[in-house]
């Protein structure tokens, strides 16, 4: 690989940002910031959307739910292919078919055509996310550098989807198709500075083959996992169609897991899930994200039903939040070289538990500088900790060439935690749904809703906990590693 660092054998901490270097990472970081702008613009633009091509509420869903099935069913398999076949071949393929598919879902008449483009938008971010998070991990060495670099890529995904969210309010207010054709001329300038700037990266030397059971097993059953899980409350949860479903998963992971035990060259080599710090990360992924998509999910339906507040009034709303990351990203850096993972992600649970508790208190005339302004702040200011520590211990102590297998298995961890939870949150405010919509019975219906999403968020908390337990040896945090690394990790202590 040709790294853009000017002096790789000194320090990382000594290390200067080139130009390249920056550009570099601004390339990687636009495409993170297109993923979450796609995921936060679309949902303000459904009702016109819906208007506009005569769709129904189900068929509206699947507007949403079609980017989370490409997204969430592809992306171990989109790691696996960037580590294969060169990551930085993968993401610029994969960022041309983003922009293509955004161009089509802005000129199409039809629900139909524009489902299937928001699928091809989520199978393309399924390969551009690893690849892209891979490409970070292996241009700049592990430690401070890496850390800064971190923090910055994914403070652009906090700062992308809060401002789709403002956009979305404005532009929805011109055309909902404005709001699909907005990333593509991005990604295109984003292709272009890739083609020039983003370091070549050697293809994998796989001597024994390519996992083909696993990763079809792997696709398949995660494709199917978001599936049962976006369709549950419609069908119910325990309708024999459900039912039925969740024993496919588990029959198909549990093949999943034999082929992957038995394969010379895994889609995921499972040592990886010997590491406690790992296993950590990835269920904290998942209550992180899982609890904010239930979150906002809820807090949209209050203030736009309940409040009457407008599409623009409630983006608005939320903008503390992602002006708090977006302001904290040269910091966090630093913060994780002298505090570490671990306690960065434990106090990011805890004021993120804070924060939904304290919108409990909500009601149906809220003084939002009072009651709606701290939860918003204390919430930002956990996404600001928790999100850069998670993709930093994730892929601490990963040689280079699994970075993208462990970033794919990171980002399936945080869209599945998203899809699951956030339909058990409207499971549960469906379940509870008043019989005579009365503003206040209807906002009583939602706080058991906001309930779960404490607890998911509490459950975050009490798993990253296990990790404060001081020094360990290196082995614990580089099991991922191959056999010399963790050879050698067993004779350097350094933090977990």
């Amino acid at each position: 690989m040709t790294s853009p660092l000017t002096a790789s054998a000194a320090p990382s901490s000594a290390v200067r940002w080139t130009p390249r270097l920056w550009g570099t990472l601004l390339v990687l970081c636009a495409a993170m910031f297109l993923d979450a702008l796609d995921v936060s613009m679309v949902g303000v633009a459904l009702p016109s959307i819906g208007s506009d091509l005569h769709l129904s509420t189900s068929t509206l869903q699947w507007i949403v739910s079609g980017y989370i099935l490409g997204y969430g069913g592809l992306l171990l398999l989109g790691g696996r292919t960037a580590d294969l076949l060169g990551r930085r071949q993968v993401f610029l393929v994969a960022l041309g078919v983003f922009a293509l598919a955004s161009l089509l879902g802005g000129l199409v008449d039809s629900g139909p055509l524009l489902i299937a483009s928001r699928f091809v938008k989520g199978l393309s971010a399924a390969f551009t996310a690893p690849a892209g998070l891979s490409i970070i991990t292996t241009t700049f060495p592990e430690g401070p550098l890496r850390n800064r670099a971190l923090s910055i890529y994914t403070t652009c995904a906090a700062t992308g989807f809060s401002m789709g969210l403002v956009l979305s309010g404005l532009l929805t207010e011109v055309s909902w198709r404005f709001t699909m054709l907005l990333p593509a001329p991005i990604a295109l300038v984003a292709l272009a500075a890739g083609l020039r700037l983003l370091p070549r990266s050697a293809r994998e030397e796989n001597h024994d083959g390519y996992d083909v059971p696993g990763a079809v097993l792997g696709t398949l059953s995660m494709l199917l996992l978001v599936f049962t899980v976006v369709q549950a409350p419609g069908a119910g949860w325990a309708s024999p169609r459900t039912l039925l479903s969740f024993l496919a998963v588990v029959v198909m992971l549990t093949a999943f897991v034999l082929v992957e035990r038995r394969s010379p060259s895994p889609l995921i080599r499972l040592g990886v899930l010997r590491s406690g710090s790992q296993v950590r990360a990835q269920f904290g992924a998942v209550a992180f994200f899982g609890s904010y998509v239930g979150f906002q999910f809820l807090t949209t339906l209050y203030m736009q039903s309940l409040l009457g507040w407008s599409a623009l009034h409630t983006a608005l709303a939320f903008l503390p939040a992602g002006a708090l990351v977006a302001v904290s990203s040269t910091k966090v850096g630093a913060i994780v070289d002298r505090f570490g993972t671990p306690r960065l992600i434990a106090t990011g649970f805890a004021l993120m538990v804070l924060g939904y508790a304290l919108f409990l208190r909500v009601d149906l005339n809220p003084v939002y500088a009072a009651v709606v302004l701290p939860s918003m702040l204390l919430i930002g200011a956990a996404c600001a900790l928790v999100f850069p520590s998670l993709n930093i211990q994730a892929t601490s102590g990963v040689d280079d060439h699994e970075q993208g297998m462990v970033s794919g298995l990171l980002n399936t961890s945080v869209q599945v935690g998203g899809a699951i939870f956030l339909a058990v949150v409207t499971a549960v405010v469906t379940a509870n749904a008043p019989a005579h919509p009365a503003p206040q019975a209807v906002l009583d219906s939602y706080r058991p809703g906001f309930l779960v999403v404490t607890g998911v968020a509490l459950a975050g908390l009490l798993i990253t906990v296990t990790g404060l337990r001081g020094r360990r040896t290196r082995q614990s945090l580089v099991v991922a590693g191959s056999a010399a690394t963790e050879a050698s990790a067993e004779r350097v202590a350094v933090r977990d």
